[in-house]
């Protein structure tokens, strides 16, 4: 046997953390061989941007899946876990070219190999800040198959991708209305677009008839945009503009001659009836435009600047400068009709924020309904699930209305669109590598374009990108498909329906099994967590003052799936506590550890160990059943209560007396207990519980390498956790006595017991050792009746009458009696003013419903104390 180690006195996580980091990483504990015979599990790390750092959401999304890689490793698994981190094509650009305009520069300005030069050496500097900070969380990632999305391999897969979709048609490139974020610079997809709802205005418009004294009216919240209409939309069948069919109005401000249509699209209850048409600024005008030729007319360039086309008076003002100027020139020329309020969504870029611009431009779309077809069916037959399972209707909702993906984007720092344009014939070249010369004419008169492409059509490659291919690779062959995908909710579209198309499409196999979906780290009044409400809690800083283990427990516990988490730091204090009091325990069990080697004798087992045996049979059932449904905060909580109440308040007390004993079997029962409650909470706790396995004799090189607990069914004994029941009903009965008539705990008294079941008797005349030593008793005595004239302090346990004779100098009940008056007199006058506080309207109508539930609840509190207090001075009036 190992030398007896005795852990320090406390518990200090930072040189525990930096040791047992050290030690996973030199030893390579999280990398597999992938030659092993062992059944595979794998994962791919949702990769934060290289422009992050850790924040509470990464500590949620990237703790549940640590748990049950660490889970899985022991249960004997090869476990891959594979991490990388993504290029954030519109996140760097934003950084850097913040950092430029310091300098007085633009992109445009330092040009696109220097500012890709920038990028890359910005990476360099501070790209591995957020992979640090995640080693700090202890995830068991494999560090060496780091993958980053723009390293060489993985360009190749998204160049060959590419490439691929082309060539089957599945890729194509068409003048069409995009919306375009003006701030970024850059296109952005329809599901890049957050929509909020704005207080705004409609603006009505008089639009002159041709030949006529006439007016149409319209209807508008852009009139900026109006500078680019090409029509006048009616309804056919609206009868108040029969009489305008084909003719023709002039444009207000730019005088041009535009017809009057009909279409079914326009909307007849719409302000007047009558709708502009501006191709080039709407998607519903631009379809418009399609159907009956208009022309499209630019007048909104990409930067949300007007252009020539707009008129020399508008010329370079801002958009919203320009609807200023624009409603100013109607109202002097008596053109604008009315005003009104008028609520509607508007659409903002979801990076900067910024009121996206449809912009009309050449761009690159995915044609996605082919590929979807399949990614749908894998769902529905339920080789992928969702978990919760209600998500699966999100991605549903999503996948049955696809549109067609634009995949290029109008930046710099990303995968560079491989396609070359002929500047002789106009034919364009898609090809894998940068080719001498156009494959049509053989012109090497060729440009390659300037676009990049989406930064999540990369990210859709993840989980057979980082694997290798399109190389058949040794990693691909065994850890495709993948097990598990943990994210947010969030990404269901940019991201994992996109993997599942992809995934489907080009390794004919799904990515991953099951999708788990996390909720939102909130605080704990259940708000977002932001920089104006001043509630972010850092999980760094929570680190730094609580441990790492505190953190991912605070975390698990409160990851009830399909649920929002309530964060506080109160929280994360109480679970610090609950790892020092594993602590203290595993302190208390290495204390009392002999060299000899130690075995289970079942002849020698008292009544509290084969009870703990039990218990902890039920609890490796429980959490393993748990984890395999993902139902991490169940699992937190069954191992919590069982360390903390069961092992630690119990069986830790409950054992003493067999340990004064010397009883070999006992303390190898104790010894047994904590290494499986060890091997439980590691996924939980990694470091705590590395630091207390090393010291015990069953150690070996690492705990994430000692089997997982199994069910133990032998163990498990209805009959011996009954009869341990009975005594702790009876235990925690004399206790509460002594508490509230304030007879210190360890104060020796005497104890008279009335049954009035028989084996509850014999239960407690068996086992009265139990009750002796943890209620502190002198001598126990049975009786059919309690002996008259005597008095006594009662209590009830079960079929258990209890009672402490009242002996002198026990309890000065006057005093005692005093004291419960005053307390008496406090909490009737506080219920009081809770009572008059709760009728009165004012407060009911104006407070917070959770405040006036839990006014309520404090009242019904103070009202129960009431009665409790009360039938303790009835009792004390009876004995004195």
């Amino acid at each position: 046997m190992k030398e007896k180690l005795i852990l320090e006195k406390a518990y200090d996580p930072k040189p525990v953390e930096e040791k047992w980091a050290k030690f996973w990483k030199d030893e390579g504990l999280f990398t597999p061989d992938a030659s092993s015979p062992k059944q595979k599990f794998s994962m791919v790390l949702p990769p934060p941007n290289v422009t992050g750092s850790l924040h509470m959401g990464h500590a949620l999304c990237f703790t549940l899946p640590d748990i049950i890689a660490r889970w899985k490793r022991m249960q004997g698994y090869n476990v891959l876990w594979l991490p990388g981190t993504d290029h954030a094509s519109i996140a760097v650009h934003n950084v850097i070219e913040q950092a430029l305009a310091q300098k007085g520069l633009t992109r445009e300005k330092v040009g696109r190999e220097e500012f890709i030069k920038i990028a890359w050496e910005w990476k360099e500097k501070y790209g591995g800040v957020i992979t640090q900070q995640l080693k700090k969380l202890g995830l068991s990632l494999d560090w060496s198959r780091e993958r980053f999305t723009l390293d060489e391999g993985f360009s190749k897969t998204v160049q060959y991708v590419f490439v691929s979709l082309y060539k089957e048609g599945l890729i194509y490139r068409d003048y069409y209305l995009a919306n375009r974020c003006p701030h970024c610079g850059t296109v952005l997809s329809d599901i890049e677009i957050e929509h909020k709802e704005l207080q705004s205005k409609l603006y009505y418009i008089k639009y002159p008839l041709l030949d006529s004294e006439e007016h149409i009216v319209v209807a508008t919240t852009r009139p900026e945009t109006m500078l680019g209409d090409t029509g006048v939309a009616v309804h056919p069948d609206d009868k108040r503009y029969l009489p305008y069919h084909g003719k023709k109005v002039l444009l207000p401000l730019i005088h041009r001659e535009i017809p009057v249509i009909t279409d079914e699209m326009v909307e007849q209850e719409f302000g007047t009836g009558a709708v502009k048409v501006t191709p080039a600024h709407d998607p519903t005008d631009f379809e418009l435009g399609r159907r009956h030729n208009l022309e499209q007319v630019i007048v909104i360039d990409g930067s949300g600047k007007m252009t020539e086309a707009a008129g020399k008076e508008f010329h370079e003002l801002d958009r919203f400068e320009c609807r200023v100027r624009v409603l100013l020139k109607l109202k002097e020329e008596g053109l604008l009709e009315k005003v009104e309020d008028y609520q509607h969504a508007v659409g903002h870029c979801y990076r900067c924020k910024t009121i996206i611009e449809p912009h009309l431009s050449w761009q690159w779309f995915v044609k996605i309904a082919p590929i979807a077809k399949e990614a749908i069916r894998v769902v529905e037959e339920g080789k992928i699930q969702f978990i919760p399972q209600n998500w699966t209707k999100t991605y549903f909702e999503w996948m049955y209305n696809i549109h067609d993906w634009c995949i290029s984007r109008q930046l710099w720092w990303g995968h560079r669109i491989p396609a070359w344009y002929c500047q002789d014939c106009q034919h364009v070249t898609v090809a894998m590598e940068t080719p001498e010369a156009c494959e049509l004419c053989k012109s090497k008169n060729i440009v390659q374009d300037e676009d990049i492409l989406d930064t999540w059509f990369s990210s859709a490659l993840w989980p057979f990108g980082t694997l290798g291919w399109p190389e058949e690779t040794e990693d691909l062959e065994v850890f495709y498909p993948t097990d598990l995908m943990a994210t947010g909710f969030d990404i269901i579209f940019f991201w994992i329906a996109r993997m599942i198309m992809m995934g489907l499409k080009f390794m004919k196999d799904i990515p991953f099994k099951h999708v788990f979906i996390n909720g939102l780290v909130r605080d704990f009044k259940k708000r977002k967590m932001s920089k104006s409400e001043g509630n972010i809690i850092d999980p760094l800083e929570i680190i730094e003052t609580y441990g790492t283990d505190a953190l991912r427990f605070t975390l698990s516990a409160l990851a009830i799936p399909g649920m929002d988490i309530s964060l506080s730091e109160e929280r994360m204090a109480g679970y610090r506590a609950f790892v020092n009091k594993i602590w203290n325990a595993s302190r208390f069990v290495l204390m009392n550890l002999e060299k000899e080697k130690m075995e289970i004798n079942d002849d020698e087992l008292t009544l509290a160990d084969q009870w703990i045996r039990s218990r902890i049979a039920r609890i490796i059932n429980d959490v393993n059943t748990a984890l395999e449904q993902y139902k991490f905060y169940e699992a937190a909580d069954k191992l919590y209560h069982f360390i903390w109440h069961e092992f630690c308040d119990w069986y830790v007390e409950l054992v003493k007396p067999a340990l004064k004993d010397n009883n070999k079997t006992s303390r190898a029962v104790l010894v047994d207990t904590l290494d499986a409650g060890l091997r439980l909470l590691h996924p939980f706790m990694p470091f705590v519980t590395e630091e207390i396995w090393q010291h015990l004799p069953c150690a070996g090189r690492s705990l994430m390498e000692a089997s997982f607990p199994q069910s133990q069914p032998e163990w498990i004994d209805h009959k011996v956790e009954n009869v341990m029941g009975v005594l702790q009903d009876a235990i925690i009965t004399v206790r509460t006595i002594k508490a509230e008539n304030k007879i210190p705990l360890r104060q020796k008294i005497n104890l008279l017991i009335k049954a009035n079941k028989k084996e509850d008797k014999e239960i407690v005349r068996q086992h009265s050792r139990y009750l002796q030593a943890l209620a502190f008793i002198q001598d126990i005595t049975f009786c059919d009746d309690f002996p008259e004239g005597k008095k006594f302090l009662k209590g009830f346990s079960g079929s258990l009458e209890i009672a402490i004779p009242l002996e002198e100098g026990l309890v000065n009940l006057d005093r005692e009696r005093q004291r419960l008056e005053r307390e008496l007199a406090k909490v009737i006058e506080e219920a009081r003013k809770i009572e008059s506080r709760l009728h009165n309207k004012n407060f009911l109508n104006r407070a917070p419903k959770q405040v006036i539930r839990k006014t309520e609840e404090r009242l019904h509190e103070l009202e129960a104390k009431e009665v409790k207090i009360k039938e303790t001075l009835e009792h004390i009036s009876q004995l004195l």
